[in-house]
């Protein structure tokens, strides 16, 4: 393992203080953060997965999702045990709040993941499935493995991460898909075992003062976080605090762990909220979780013609002349694009390291 900071503090009646995410754990000798997987040694806070995986999967980039991020590309995702937030709703929760070790499979050095990457044609790896925030080092180090390979790092993370340990975990990740999970406190206080305003100041630091490109998702769970009032004021505060190109991902919920009461979230819900974000400023929003094409597909927000054609994670058009340029009316079109796209597709591959 690379030389990481120490994320922790020494307090008064001896524990100490971890201070990589909000949660701000304070652990006796031995004692494990609510995350699981970051447990107290002496004097030191160590993460306890290092180097363990809980499987590797090449899928789509569209998946994570990311849909101005090389569009069609494949890339390889993998997460680990444990999540520092408490979410209800989650639907990875066997994953992220697995409290069992003999999930993770046989240790996978960075390097041996960045080669497997390379080896397979994957222009990206993905940290994903649960929050790599929590496993800061083994992400850091395994991004600084792929980049001397060239390929390129991406953070799927709910963004619960302290002002101190921003820098380094970020400006190592080359795009990042925010889960924005409500726009409440009182949502993440009861849903999510969290806070919203650490979430909102990560936002802000990763488009203000940052490379790393963003895209946002929501899982919409009826009588939740969908109502007008609340999509009104996330979508105006993204317009006011982030731009209006920034993408937005609007994601159905089904019914899941402890949230088996609420069904799952109506089609005309999803359309709804892309109605007043839309009225709100932004320019590029879609549906997930849900097979509608018309709007999984990327529109020029000059001309309006469709640029990027999907159905499902397959792109059957694209109508981008430069990289990033609509081809009808020369608009540049906010993201990272090759010349030409790949063509994973809704391939979904397994693969051992």
């Amino acid at each position: 393992m690379n030389s990481h900071p120490d994320f922790h503090q020494a307090l008064d009646d001896g524990r100490l203080l971890c201070t990589l995410c909000p949660r701000a754990c304070k652990l006796a000798d031995q004692q494990r953060g609510l995350c699981f997987v970051r447990q107290r040694r002496g004097n030191a806070v160590e993460l306890t997965t290092y180097g363990r995986s809980s499987g590797f999967v090449i899928d789509p980039i569209e998946k994570k999702p990311l849909n101005h991020f090389y569009p069609g590309s494949s890339v390889l995702s993998f997460g680990t045990a444990g999540c520092n937030l408490s979410c209800k709703f989650c639907q990875n929760w066997d994953m992220s709040k697995s409290r069992e070790m003999d999930i993770l499979q046989s240790p996978a050095s960075p390097e041996a993941i960045a080669k497997a990457a390379a080896d397979h044609g994957c222009l990206s790896v993905a940290f994903t499935y649960n929050d790599p925030v929590i496993f800061y080092e083994y992400a850091v180090d395994t991004a600084q493995a792929c980049h001397q390979l060239g390929i390129q790092t991406v953070a799927v993370t709910a963004g619960y991460i302290t002002e101190a340990a921003r820098p380094g975990f970020f400006e190592h990740m080359d795009a990042a898909n925010v889960d924005l999970k409500g726009f409440s406190e009182t949502f993440y206080h009861d849903l999510c075992g969290g806070a919203l305003n650490p979430v909102l100041e990560t936002l802000k630091y990763l488009v203000h003062e940052t490379q790393v490109w963003i895209e946002i998702t929501t899982l919409l769970i009826p009588g939740e976080n969908d109502s007008d009032d609340e999509l009104d004021r996330m979508t105006t505060w993204i317009v006011e605090q982030l731009g209006q190109t920034i993408p937005v991902h609007f994601s159905a919920f089904h019914p899941d762990y402890k949230l088996l009461d609420r069904p799952a979230t109506p089609h005309p819900t999803l359309v709804r909220a892309k109605e007043i974000a839309g009225r709100n400023g932004l320019k590029f929003i879609y549906l997930g979780n849900v097979h509608d094409p018309e709007n999984a597909s990327t529109y020029c927000p000059q001309c309006q013609s469709k640029i990027i054609g999907r159905s499902g994670y397959t792109l059957n058009e694209w109508q981008l002349s430069e990289p990033g340029e609509c081809k009808t009316c020369g608009h540049t079109i906010s993201g990272r694009f090759a010349r030409e796209p790949s063509n994973w597709g809704n391939r979904y591959e397994r693969i051992r390291i």
